[in-house]
């Protein structure tokens, strides 16, 4: 049995987040560092939230320096949102593959992140919410990222998959 953890003055528990997810728009700051380029900084992005797992912040392409997006033919499907397309990440000689994603055509219940895009952590040199640098969301499928704000346990993790 999982045991959620009492969130304190100012911390969200993901326990408390609804399935299915929600969405909700932020103004606080988020961005993404890889190879020493910035590439992105926004204060347009759109939560999502869902039960068991981290905020994954989907920001708007106009704030993406997308000439360092490569299109990847993976996909994968969320029963919520619909089919994810994948990005690899491209500055010089590194490369971060499926690194970034999209929901190109999102379920209608999803339609206002539809084109956005959100990044793994992991792969990034930092990623940060305002001026704090996340930790990424435990195992490589999920994206999620935590800052001292949010409080678990979180899916993704070993032994996580049945909760």
């Amino acid at each position: 049995m999982v045991k959620r953890i009492p969130p304190g003055p100012g911390q969200e528990s993901v326990w408390d987040y609804p399935r299915p997810p929600r969405l909700e728009p932020t103004s606080r700051r988020i961005r993404v560092i890889f190879a020493g380029i910035t590439l992105v900084d926004s204060r347009h992005a759109i939560r999502v939230l869902e039960t068991s797992h981290p905020p994954v912040y989907y920001v708007p392409p106009a704030d993406v320096q997308m000439e360092f997006l490569r299109p990847n033919l993976a996909r994968s499907f969320c029963e919520f949102k619909g089919i994810a397309t994948y990005y690899d990440v491209v500055v010089g000689e590194r490369s971060a593959v499926q690194a970034a994603w999209s929901y190109l055509e999102p379920t209608p219940d999803f339609a206002p992140i539809r084109g956005y895009l959100a990044f793994y952590a992991g792969p990034m040199d930092a990623c940060y919410v305002d001026d704090e640098q996340v930790t990424p969301q435990p195992g490589r499928f999920y994206g999620g990222w935590i800052t001292s704000d949010i409080v678990g346990p979180f899916k993704g993790g070993p032994g996580t998959w049945g909760w």
